[in-house]
């Protein structure tokens, strides 16, 4: 090592070395609660439906996909996310007009959300912390080598719930 490690301190019981990304563990828990409680899910139906047919199936579950994907980047965390996604397209259309399992839903869509975690800077202990600690001369080189994977199982996880959800 060039210089010496940083300094650990203790936050939630765990040995940390950046105490920032720790702490925000407890905020994400909260942070989407708090979106469906303002009706953010609502909202996101709203936009979503005015802009996309959702009439089929497989246009429905792609855009449940990728909108937990995409409010995991935003957001930094796939359970923030999903209560939006899954209170303003899972739950209305796939499950209740659509007639799909909300636990393979919610299990898959949980999946696609974590696809975001891997290629947000937002997820700081999982893509930026790492990057400090081996001292990497690309603060994003981490998030760089996991976005071709990330994409893949974003894929792959719309193929999984378009065949599974409306079957079970």
């Amino acid at each position: 090592m060039k210089r010496p490690p940083a300094r650990c301190t203790r936050v939630d019981g765990y040995w940390t070395p950046l105490a920032g990304p720790a702490f925000c563990r407890r905020c994400w828990r909260r942070w989407g609660g708090i979106f469906a409680l303002a009706g953010v899910g609502k909202l996101v139906a709203g936009l979503i439906t005015d802009v996309i047919p959702l009439g089929l199936p497989v246009v429905a579950v792609a855009t449940y996909c990728i909108g937990m994907a995409l409010f995991t980047i935003i957001m930094g965390n796939a359970f923030a996310a999903f209560p939006i996604m899954t209170a303003g397209i899972g739950l209305p259309i796939i499950v209740g007009h659509m007639g799909g399992n909300p636990a393979i839903m919610s299990a898959i869509g949980m999946l696609a959300g974590f696809c975001g975690t891997l290629i947000t800077p937002m997820a700081a202990n999982f893509n930026i912390v790492p990057a400090a600690l081996l001292e990497l001369s690309d603060q994003h080189g981490v998030i760089k080598v996991q976005f071709p994977t990330a994409i893949m199982l974003l894929i792959i996880n719309i193929i999984l719930m378009s065949l599974l959800v409306f079957r079970f």
